[in-house]
């Protein structure tokens, strides 16, 4: 079993309003933790993407043809 924790959110009277009257047709509280799980993931991803550009920044430059000179010798191997 896990344990949960509350959020709130403020949102403005109108917009309450029109959530209440489509509540027989939507579980906000399920749509709501579903759009935050995904934001989660796509921010987590976006960070991670961050970091290995961070990190091929500090490698050492290769030789210009460096690339396309293993990619002849990997098709003569065969």
């Amino acid at each position: 079993m896990f344990t949960v924790s509350v959020v709130s959110v403020r949102v403005p009277r109108e917009l309450k309003k029109r959530m209440d009257a489509l509540k027989p047709y939507v579980n906000w509280s399920e749509e709501i933790r579903r759009f935050i799980e995904e934001r989660v993931r796509e921010l987590e991803r976006l960070r991670v993407i961050e970091e290995v550009e961070e990190i091929i920044k500090t490698l050492p430059e290769v030789p210009r043809g460096t690339a396309s000179s293993y990619v002849r010798e990997d098709r003569d191997s065969d």
